[in-house]
């Protein structure tokens, strides 16, 4: 019920505002058709005026530069400076484009998911899913308890897990969506979400990444001279991000966190990462690549490796397996389109209709008010977006290094951003579409308030390092 209110809030506040701008600006008269059927980096003519018929303060920039932006509007003159064109470029698609990305997003995905969920089906038949249930068990089992002694969910969950650490994006979907047609099984209520689904997608959502390898090769290749430096910051944040969740859900369900197992495998785990962090933070961007990518695609080989020799040993018909569990994987692609394409149309038309303008400007209203120093307000849209949408919230980081300078605080601050959380709607959308739930109860919420903390710990994180 929460989703499904957000979702028309959503598309109720967007038509508001492009209909406000349509009625009282004369640059948005073309906007009800960029909300349908505009296309993402379409330029939309205002209007042609000759260079006197403008204010003062523009034709100042205008001779400084022959092309100026203001609020989102281009001015671009002519080289005698006589005749002036007025412009803007659409952020997104319409909600038909987008409609057509949803699904060019679900194909996409049927590649990688019949990959994983083949691999996932051999070590399924040949016990391998129940060996890694076995070991996590004893912690899992007080994070989750509802899910029996030893049950694959664990297995499934843990692998999501890993792969998100490593950020291994491909890897994870197909994980996580296995848990949670996993963890289904065991729920009595199947179109209303379980206690041990909101945990797992919660945790999930926190983003818990060691190493922001797409971030830091984004900086580079924007001429930063030292991409590496928001790793730590990002480290920390996604923690934290990560703990909240866990607590969090944890107050809403009465799971005592105090428990010796649960403070024993945290402290193992943060101790762990530490260690790594340590050694990471000595090494060049080029040793930190060539590690991630040792890493990240030495662990997935490990696994194919150990799955088939598990599975040749068990006397398992390998490439049966493969087959079962790919079809899987294919058919769990094809039930998650709807619910992509009704949650990325509502967040279309959020960001065509200008909304996400209207709240940064408040914000950046409200700081100058108070007295607060405003340069983090520049890096916010990244975080305000990164809830709906990672390829947008990827292009308001890049823009605002654009803007700003990689090395910049607020091109600092949004990469650290980009790093602290993830997709939170798009989540939602894409796991429990898989297992048809309905009733998501307050996972909205707690994903939220998980995601409000890698913000704020994410801006603080910047002021300590950056400032």
């Amino acid at each position: 019920m929460v989703l499904s209110r957000i979702w028309s809030a959503f598309i109720i506040v967007a038509i508001i505002v492009a209909s406000i701008k349509y009625l009282f600006s004369p640059n948005y008269k073309a906007i009800y058709n960029d909300l349908v059927v505009g296309k993402s980096g379409d330029t939309v003519q205002i209007a042609t005026k000759n260079f006197n018929e403008l204010n003062p303060e523009i034709k100042n920039s205008l001779l400084l530069k022959p092309n100026f932006e203001e609020n989102r509007i281009h001015y671009k003159t002519d080289s005698a400076k006589s005749v002036v064109k007025i412009y803007r470029i659409q952020e997104t698609d319409g909600v038909i484009g987008t409609s057509e990305t949803a699904v060019k997003i679900c194909l996409g995905l049927i590649g990688i998911m019949t990959l994983f969920m083949g691999f996932m089906g051999i070590a399924e038949k040949a016990g391998g899913i129940n060996l890694l249930s076995r070991f996590i068990q004893p912690f899992f089992s007080k994070l989750f308890p509802e899910i029996p002694k030893n049950h694959p969910s664990f297995g499934h969950m843990l692998l999501n897990f890993s792969a998100n650490l490593l950020g291994l994006d491909n890897a994870a979907t197909p994980f996580g969506l296995k848990a949670m047609e996993s963890l289904q099984t065991l729920n009595p209520d199947k179109d209303r979400a379980s206690n041990s689904q909101i945990m797992f997608l919660c945790l999930h959502a926190g983003g818990l990444t060691l190493i922001p390898v797409s971030i830091i090769a984004i900086r580079a290749s924007m001429g930063s001279h030292t991409p590496t430096d928001i790793f730590l910051p990002c480290m920390m944040a996604t923690f934290a991000a990560t703990m909240a969740a866990m607590i969090i859900v944890s107050l809403y369900q009465k799971i005592n966190l105090f428990q010796p197992v649960v403070l024993a495998y945290v402290g193992g785990i943060s101790a762990i990462i530490a260690l790594l962090v340590v050694y990471l933070v000595n090494l060049s961007k080029e040793g930190l690549d060539d590690f991630s990518k040792l890493l990240s695609n030495g662990i997935i080989l490990l696994i194919f490796f150990a799955i088939i020799s598990g599975a040749i040993y068990k006397k398992i018909n390998v490439f049966d397996a493969f087959i079962d569990g790919a079809k899987e994987g294919f058919w769990t692609c094809v039930k998650i389109i709807p619910y992509l394409v009704g949650m990325l149309i509502a967040i279309s038309l959020l960001r065509t209709s200008g909304v996400f303008q209207v709240i940064i400007d408040g914000m950046k209203w409200f700081a100058s008010v108070v007295g607060f120093d405003t340069r983090f307000v520049d890096g916010l849209p990244t975080a305000l977006i990164k809830p709906l949408s990672g390829s947008g919230a990827r292009g308001m980081m890049v823009d605002t290094m654009q803007t700003f300078g990689a090395d910049s605080f607020q091109g600092r601050l949004a990469a650290v951003l980009q790093g602290s959380s993830d997709t939170t709607f798009y989540v939602i959308a894409v796991y429990f579409g898989a297992v048809a739930v309905k009733n998501t109860r307050y996972t909205v919420t707690a994903m939220l308030l998980a995601d409000l903390v890698g913000i704020i710990t994410s801006v603080v994180l910047a002021y300590l390092f950056f400032a």
